[in-house]
């Protein structure tokens, strides 16, 4: 929305919204009968959630090749009813964006950018480096996650030609009441190439943190072992790239790979982790099918090492379309000590409908060993129903199996409908936990969503 628009300043307003409508049925597989009745969770549950972002941003020329350029934006978000982490009629109304910079264009053809404030960053594909802000809870709007920017972002890039140099400093905008200091410095190289292919890498160094850590106890038995401040020194080192449009007999192929290498001298932390997708696309055929297989992986901290590889995996962007492990259990476990095979398959019955069903099948990398936090600690029984061995993380590597079919409806430029239907069969893994097996989670949402 163009606001003032002359010769040397420009000024657009800017609307973001949206309302939806969740309804969830035995959430995380109805574990809390078991391990906290007392509680009074309710696994059935439906709620309604709304935001709304409004923001204004402007540029103003200040030479031929040069401007200054800003942006201020705030959120406020909404969920009526209870949601899926028993959280009821919360909300709140936040800052989002709020930065200033300045750019211009050298006569040798060298682009430089820097800027600073809050606002939003994510680099190569987001398995390291993405959502900076925190949403649900007691913020509202759990499923939407309207809250993207870093608290802090110091952004400096240099471009000349399809080449790019980021140097960033960041600091996340976490949840108030779990406030833990972190602060990020790096740099991403990146080329793209006329095709629409990229290719590039990142270098991640947490310079200050309080979030903790886990470590697997010897030999898996007994709980984990909590690490204070143990992101804090942590270096990640990410490797990132992706085909575009080719000719020939690969005109309709989609390659793409991720790698990252992980350590922390302190801790003495080796850990690693990796995505690779291979896709194709029915071009001439009707509704433009298409497939895509995912493999993706995070490795876990072994117990019979006295050595840490638990991978860290900072923020990155958790959507089921980017690196979510499974739809269902991406809201259970975090990017660590699972992989997962995942196989997504789309169809676009019209320019403005699309239809994406994914599967994937999740395993845990490490057993014995944490999976998010000591999560599912508990006392192993022996055969005969005597309390044995305290175990955190599972004793089979399968956990579950999420299926996922949604719907997109692009009902104008600015206003799009999307509705979805999910379902997490639980594995050996989440079985053993509980004599007698746990039951199916599943799940649905539709919403509309309006941009300007």
């Amino acid at each position: 929305m163009v606001l003032v628009d002359d010769e040397t300043v420009t000024v657009r307003g800017h609307l973001q919204g949206g309302i939806n409508a969740v309804a969830e049925t035995n959430l995380f597989w109805n574990l809390s009968d078991t391990f906290a009745p007392q509680e009074g969770f309710d696994p059935d549950t439906q709620w309604l959630e709304l935001y709304v972002k409004p923001g204004v941003s402007f540029e103003a020329r200040t030479a031929e090749a040069s401007a200054v350029y800003g942006k201020v934006s705030g959120v406020g978000s909404h969920t009526q009813g209870t949601d899926a982490f028993d959280f009821t009629d919360e909300g709140a109304v936040t800052l989002e964006e709020a930065y200033l910079g300045y750019r211009t264009l050298l006569s040798n053809g060298v682009g430089i950018d820097v800027s600073a404030g809050a606002r939003e960053l994510k680099l190569g594909t987001g398995m390291l480096i993405a959502n900076g802000g925190a949403s649900g809870f007691e913020l509202g709007a759990l499923k939407f996650g309207p809250r993207k920017a870093w608290d802090l972002a110091g952004i400096a890039r240099i471009t000349k030609g399809r080449t790019t140099f980021t140097g960033f400093y960041l600091s996340p905008n976490e949840r108030p009441v779990i406030e833990n200091d972190n602060r990020l410095a790096g740099a991403d190289l990146r080329h793209d190439f006329e095709n629409r292919a990229f290719l590039g890498t990142t270098f991640v160094k947490v310079t200050r943190s309080q979030t903790p850590w886990v470590q697997a106890a010897p030999g898996g038995i007994g709980p984990p072992t909590v690490i204070p401040g143990g992101r804090d020194d942590t270096n990640t080192i990410g490797l990132y790239g992706r085909t575009g449009n080719m000719d020939g007999a690969l005109r309709n192929w989609l390659f793409a790979l991720d790698l990252a290498y992980q350590w922390n001298d302190r801790l003495d932390q080796s850990a690693w982790a990796g995505r690779v997708q291979v896709g194709y696309t029915f071009s001439d055929a009707k509704w433009r099918p298409s497939i895509t297989y995912s493999y993706q992986t995070f490795s876990g901290d072994d117990p019979d090492t006295p050595e840490l590889e638990r991978y860290d995996p900072l923020f990155y962007e958790g959507s089921p379309s980017a690196w979510a492990t499974g739809s269902k259990s991406s809201m259970v476990f975090i990017n660590s000590n699972v992989r997962s095979h995942g196989v997504a398959g789309r169809i676009q019955p019209s320019p403005k409908d699309t239809i994406t069903l994914r599967y994937n099948h999740i395993r845990a990398n490490e057993l014995r060993s944490p999976l998010q936090f000591g999560q599912a600690s508990r006392v192993d029984l022996t055969p005969g129903g005597d309390p044995a061995n305290i175990v955190a993380g599972v004793t089979d590597a399968h956990v579950s199996d999420d299926l996922f079919i949604e719907y997109s409806r692009i009902i104008s430029r600015n206003l799009f409908l999307t509705a979805g239907l999910s379902v997490s069969d639980p594995g050996e893994g989440i079985e053993n936990v509980v004599p007698g097996g746990v039951p199916e989670w599943t799940g649905g949402f539709v919403n509309l969503v309006f941009n300007f």
